[in-house]
């Protein structure tokens, strides 16, 4: 193993990466990955690895069919290693007993040892994580099974409802620190967001999406990894400013009376790029209204635009416009935006709408050189493409970190099943389109295609939130038909909300 040889920091770190990536785009190799970062860390001599790889264990290990396995590991690292390896250690086989009963009173013996520890962290975590383990077992005392019992007699392995320590130290936070500075940064730039007397909590914190984290090459086979989990890049390099579409929303009175923007979508391109005038459009979700806005970028030389606006019609009941803001005046080369408020009818259930859009605006002819006008205004109108609003649009990417658990959690009290024929003759295309569809996010790796899956039914797990706050969840199988062409979709969709798991599940076109 290369982890094994000499190398520097930044070499083991690239290997660790990889195969942190390959066990989310695979989940099948979790376990002989972990063994692997196990015997890594046996001899590792860098304390960030070494602390991360922990918390990767803690995450991860409860999970796998033999989770005793890893105890030896990480205890070695509280016996040998430095004070921040030994309190990453000792969270780590907290979160394996908060996990798993049957490890607890083993691992409650191991962890009253560092009660004593000279380091002052690591003696509030043993203290922690004894007191919590002593609760939960006075509460749920572990009942092992009969030792001649059969294999499927024996219960799972997991905490009770309402375990303490499972609550504290297996339950994570419902997002990355990532998406709660995110997210606390959204909530402080809505208007009158310091002022209110609403009671912050992580429920009431504005939705934030899941960022897109571009595919990484490997230096030794070219196959692209995704990581959509923890990940060994330190934080200088994974920071990436990222500007808050709705920030434009909330600079205008009129618009940000509207409330909070639920989510705000890509730019939409409604001209070609080489066209006199470019237009695109981002739809801007709220509650119960829609704003459209429209960046306008003037390119012909001898031309202003003045009271710029963008006309739009629909037979759709669904939306109303009920206002505008118009861009006063683009010179060449200049970008502005104008706004189209659209009020939604919260009493039909949301399908997509089209909108035919015109660019309406008074032409006043300049001097190229110094922009003085030459000449009387005219009014001048440009058509652009349909504009549509789907209802994917109302949908925000957001992760959930144990999809089989939520799933179960959910119920099908409010399933909606499906089943759909789409005409796509690759299976790379199918999933993307349905990804696309239902404007969700998808979890544990399912996104992407495994290589040579030799033709086998493909599983994609996703996730996302409703405007309003619902989670919603969707499971879908994507099948090939063979020589006859096409996929075969069946799809399962659980909300909080048996009508928007019908909307949802209406999205397959």
């Amino acid at each position: 193993s290369f982890l094994r040889e000499e190398g520097g920091f930044e070499f083991k770190r690239s290997i660790v990466n990889v195969i942190i990536g390959l066990i989310r785009a695979v989940p099948e190799t979790t376990e002989s990955s972990l063994l692997h970062l196990c015997e890594f860390i046996e001899d590792c001599e860098f304390t960030m690895l070494s602390t991360q790889i922990l918390h990767l264990l803690g995450e991860l290990g409860p999970g796998t069919s033999a989770p005793a396995r890893y105890i030896r590991f990480i205890y070695n690292r509280v016996m040998l290693e430095n004070r921040m390896i030994r309190s990453a250690a000792i969270l780590s086989l907290g979160t394996f007993a908060a996990c798993c009963p049957s490890l607890r009173s083993s691992i409650m013996m191991l962890v009253k040892n560092s009660l004593v520890d000279e380091d002052d962290e690591t003696r509030d975590r043993a203290a922690l994580v004894v007191a919590l383990l002593e609760e939960a077992m006075a509460q749920n005392p572990y009942v092992p099974p009969p030792e001649d019992a059969e294999a499927e007699d024996i219960p799972p392995d997991e905490p009770d409802q309402g375990d303490v320590a499972a609550f504290i130290l297996g339950e994570g936070l419902p997002f990355s620190f990532d998406k709660l500075e995110r997210s606390l940064q959204a909530y402080v730039a809505t208007p009158n967001a310091m002022e209110s007397l609403e009671l912050l909590t992580l429920s009431t914190l504005p939705i934030v999406e899941d960022i897109e984290v571009p595919t990484k090459k490997s230096i030794s086979d070219g196959v692209g990894i995704i990581t959509d989990g923890p990940s060994l890049i330190p934080e200088v390099e994974k920071k990436r400013e990222k500007v808050d579409p709705a920030s434009v929303i909330y600079a205008i009175p009129e618009l940000a009376s509207l409330g909070r923007v639920f989510r705000s979508s890509q730019p939409v391109e409604l001209t070609e790029d080489e066209t006199e005038y470019v237009v695109r459009c981002i739809k801007h979700i709220f509650a119960d209204h829609v704003v459209l806005q429209f960046t306008v970028q003037n390119t012909i030389e001898d031309q202003r635009l003045d009271n710029v606006t963008v006309a739009i019609d629909t037979d759709s009941a669904l939306f109303t416009a009920s206002g505008e803001i118009a861009a006063e005046s683009i010179k060449y080369g200049d970008t502005q935006n104008c706004f189209t408020v659209l009020e939604r009818n919260t009493d039909e259930a949301l399908a997509p709408s089209s909108f035919t859009c015109e660019l309406h605006f008074n032409v006043v002819q300049v001097d190229p050189a110094t922009g003085e006008e030459e000449g009387d205004s005219f009014e001048e109108e440009y058509p652009l493409e349909d504009l549509e609003i789907a209802t994917s649009d109302f949908m925000a990417k957001v992760s959930v970190s144990d999809f089989r658990k939520s799933w179960e959690t959910m119920g099908n009290t409010n399933e909606v099943l499906e089943k759909f024929v789409l005409q796509f003759k690759k299976m790379e295309e199918a999933v993307a389109a349905v990804i696309d569809f239902l404007g969700m996010q998808p979890c544990d790796g399912t996104g992407a295609v495994k290589a040579n899956s030799g033709g086998k039914p493909h599983m994609l797990h996703l996730s996302g939130v409703f405007v309003g706050g619902r989670s919603v969840l969707a499971r879908a199988q994507i099948a090939m038909q063979g020589e006859s062409g096409g996929v075969i979709l069946k799809i399962a969709v659980r909300s909080e909300d048996q009508m928007v798991s019908r909307m949802v599940a209406d999205c397959i076109r």
